[in-house]
Order: structure tokens, then sequence, then C-alpha cells
């Protein structure tokens, strides 16, 4: 069942490409971006390069966890394309229960949790789609951005685009 807007965000446990554990709750009192992420997609790509931007001017209070779920991207290309990319950490989700239990189906598929651990947008990065090759919305950035000025995320809801994640290897 798709996680519920304005109820926790489901708990996880994912080791990061380095072995180290990180859990969702460990970042309570931050506002935390789940990313779901991709080495080979070109959607993911441009979301981590607007991402890297986002994190400098939002600070210590936005986390940013990305979680590799496809199948297909082994851990060793994970590392080496979140190093490329200046992406960190990057959780490794190899039996996709993560996925499975947020019904993420795209990479990006974006999920924010407030500062309490409220779920408070779930859905695309952007606007871009096959039709709109050029975002003019930046569904994630304004919703962080809600959160931290004390508002809610306006839509908190959008249909997620992007490569969709690999089930089978």
């Amino acid at each position: 069942m798709i996680p519920k807007l304005n109820q926790p965000a489901p708990e996880f446990t994912l080791p990061d490409v380095e072995g180290r554990i990180h859990m969702l709750s460990d970042y309570r009192d931050k506002i935390v971006v789940i990313n779901f992420w991709s080495a080979e997609c070109p959607h993911a790509e441009r979301a981590d390069r607007e991402l890297v931007k986002y994190l400098k001017d939002w600070g210590e209070h936005v986390v940013l966890l990305s979680i590799a779920s496809n199948k297909n991207e082994s851990p060793e290309m994970v590392a080496s394309v979140a190093r490329q990319r200046g992406i960190k950490p990057v959780l490794m989700d190899a039996d996709q229960w993560v996925a499975d239990r947020y019904e993420a189906q795209t990479t990006p598929h974006v999920f924010i949790a407030d500062e309490f651990g409220l779920l408070r947008y779930r859905g695309a990065f952007d606007d871009v789609s096959f039709r709109q090759r050029e975002p003019t919305q930046a569904y994630a950035k304004n919703a962080v951005d809600s959160l931290l000025t004390g508002n809610m995320p306006d839509p908190p809801d959008t249909q997620s685009f992007g490569c969709t994640i690999v089930r089978y290897a």
C-alpha cells in the first residue's frame, strides 16, 4: 500500500555503498529527501545535478538519502557513479524491499519527510515528461522550500517520471 501523506514515512534500515548502516529515524529533526536513484538513468543524473546545488542552499536542515534499487546495477557501479556525481550517501536496496514498501516506480521517485518523520510529498522531481523536455516546476525543491518556511508542499502529490526501476536482472 502506497505510503500515506501526513502519516509517518515508512521506516527503513539500509547500508550505504561503503557499508555504513542508515535508518530513516536517524534523521529526525531534519527534512529528508528520499530519492529512488539510478546510476544509468539520465533523469536521475539530471536530478542529481540539481540536488547537489539545492543541498548547498538548504544547508544542514535537509538530508538527501538516495536509494539504489535497480537489480541490474552492481554495488561497484553505484559507488563509482555516486562518487562522480557527488551524491552521498547512496543506500543499497538490493532486495528492493524499500522500493516495494514505498511503491517506488521510477528513478527519480521522490518522497519527502518533514523533521517529525511525516511524509509530506511524494512524486516527481520536477515536471519533465515525454511531452515537456524542460522543467517549469521544481516539485521536490518547492516542497522542501515550503517545509523550510513552515508551510505544506503544494502540490503534495505528483505522478513520478523517469526510468522504470529494474525489478529483474
